[in-house]
């Protein structure tokens, strides 16, 4: 699938068929989630893959936004392995997580798997209930599977402002 597909076709799945996601699919998500740039290649992301029912349980105990899919991937950071940038007020933590959250959305896409993005959840609470590490802290939840038939993006998904809105040439 041509890149300009995957992003064109990508949407937020809210209704998932609970069905795990294969693992050589999983796989080549995790993969382009390992491949994803970060400050100074530190690479302090962490992925974690929760299927078993245990572990689905203690995601809906933190947000209501599983949609059910079979496949969660929680995505945290260590915070103690992090670049400070010049003047200290901000470091790569979130932005290096995010961009390793993009890759591994925008690979379920390409890999014919559904996925949402989800930040509705306190990531204090879900870090506990996960029993992550004190260093570690939680930036997003991606649900991941296939969608019940039938299943198509919000009415809003293709609505776009203009480049002309978005993008200023100084």
């Amino acid at each position: 699938m041509k890149f300009s597909e995957v992003i064109k076709n990508r949407y937020s799945c809210k209704k998932f068929d609970g069905q795990q996601v294969e693992k050589e699919q999983l796989d080549a998500i995790l993969e382009a989630g390992r491949l994803a740039p970060t400050a100074k290649n530190l690479q302090e992301q962490r992925i974690y893959v929760v299927q078993t029912e245990e572990g689905l349980a203690k995601i809906d105990k933190v947000t209501p936004c599983r949609y059910g899919a079979g496949t969660v991937l929680v995505v945290a950071f260590d915070k103690e392995n992090v670049f400070t940038y010049p003047g200290d007020k901000r470091d790569s933590g979130v932005e290096d997580a995010t961009i390793v959250a993009t890759h591994l959305m925008l690979a379920a896409q390409a890999n014919g798997v559904d996925s949402c993005w989800i930040n509705f959840f306190d990531p204090e609470a879900m870090a506990k209930e996960l029993g992550l590490p004190e260093n570690e802290e939680v930036l997003m939840v991606l649900d991941l599977g296939y969608a019940v038939e039938g299943t198509k993006p919000l009415a809003t998904h293709s609505q776009r402002k203009e480049l002309t809105e978005t993008v200023i040439y100084l």
